[in-house]
Formats: structure tokens, C-alpha cells, sequence
């Protein structure tokens, strides 16, 4: 199914989720990797690539959102504690917030520079720049700002991950089935009794 129901999110929602996530979790090594290398080159080819994803996710994060508001949200289960749910509902929309904040943060950096070295996205367009002023302590500025909004959404983009595995392996809930197959209705498995030595 296409659209979202009580039991799973749709398939639309999965592409969308895992998509998203596969550009996000591949930016981190690739804005690692080109503000090291010493090849000039390769280094504007890495930036350009870079700025490429994050336009990307920056689009599918807002067509995402869309989506989410015209779809019902899947049931959590029932066994679900208060406080996993308040958990679980801080770390989405810090995530939502940072799938917006970490590009557009990375577009005032291109924006502010006084290089002014326009943004190919993917070598098919020219993305423009920001109304921002211009100066090396406004590049300077967005450069930390879109560097420590990486790092802590990482971490909490981890958290989710770590919870995902929790709930699947552990309290043997639909968290994480939900998330994967639009087709059938996952079951709720009782959590069994594990037995440490």
C-alpha cells in the first residue's frame, strides 16, 4: 500500500525514511573526507557533491513532511511506556528539524563566503545563493553552526537507531517491521523472559 495505516507506514513513507537516511548517514564521511584531502580537485568535486545531497534532502525532507501530514500515523503498540513515547517524539522532530536546519545551514556557508563559489547541483543547476551578507566571519559562523548541528544530530540520529534495535530484538514490538514491509500487519509479540547466567 501506498499511504500510511493504523498497523504500518505506507510504502511512500518507507522510501522516503530510508532514503532520507542512507544521503544523511553517507554525508558525514563525505564532509569528512573533503575538507581533508589535499587534492584541490577532488576537494571542489567532493564540495560539490556535498551541497548536492544536502539540496536533495533538504527537497525530499519538505515533500516528506507534506506527506506526513496528509497520512495517519501508525498506532505505537500498545506495551509502548509514557516515557518511550515522549522519547520517541523529542528525537523525530529533532530530527526533522536537522534534516532542515544541516542544509540550509550548509547553504548560508556557500552563500556568506567570499569566494562566492556558485552551487552545481549535480552538475544540472545553479542553486543561488542566500541573501546573506557576505565576510570570513559569516562563513565562519555558519560553517560551526552547520558542523555542531551534524554532530549532535548524529548522536541523536544514533539514539533512534540503538532504540529501533532495542524494541525489535529486545521487546519484539512492530517499531521497526512497521517501518519496513507496507504490506502486512506486524505482530505483536509478547516479550519473553531472558534468563542472564
Amino acid at each position: 500500500m501506498l499511504r500510511n495505516s493504523r498497523d504500518s507506514f505506507g510504502l511512500i513513507s518507507i522510501l522516503f525514511h530510508w532514503i532520507i537516511a542512507l544521503i544523511f548517514i553517507g554525508q558525514i564521511p563525505l564532509g569528512y573526507w573533503m575538507v581533508r584531502t589535499s587534492d584541490f580537485a577532488l576537494q571542489f568535486s567532493l564540495y560539490q557533491w556535498h551541497k548536492s545531497f544536502g539540496f536533495l534532502v533538504l527537497g525530499l525532507s519538505a515533500l516528506r513532511l507534506v506527506w506526513k501530514f496528509a497520512n495517519t500515523r501508525p498506532a505505537d503498540p500498545s506495551a509502548m511506556a509514557t516515557w518511550e513515547r515522549i522519547g520517541s517524539h523529542v528525537a523525530h522532530v529533532l530530527l526533522y528539524l536537522s534534516l532542515f536546519a544541516i542544509p540550509l545551514t550548509g547553504w548560508a556557508i556557500a552563500s556568506s563566503s567570499p569566494l562566492q563559489i556558485p552551487s552545481f547541483m549535480f552538475n544540472f543547476v545553479v542553486i543561488p545563493p542566500l541573501p546573506l551578507t557576505i565576510s570570513d566571519s559569516a562563513e565562519a559562523f555558519w560553517t560551526a553552526s552547520h558542523a555542531w548541528l551534524a554532530y549532535v544530530s548524529a548522536v541523536v540520529a544514533a539514539c533512534h537507531i540503538l532504540a529501533a534495535l532495542h524494541h525489535h530484538f529486545w521487546k519484539r514490538d512492530s517499531i521497526l517491521t512497521r517501518m519496513l514491509d507496507p504490506r502486512r500487519k506486524a505482530p505483536e509479540r509478547a516479550p519473553t523472559q531472558d534468563v542472564i547466567p
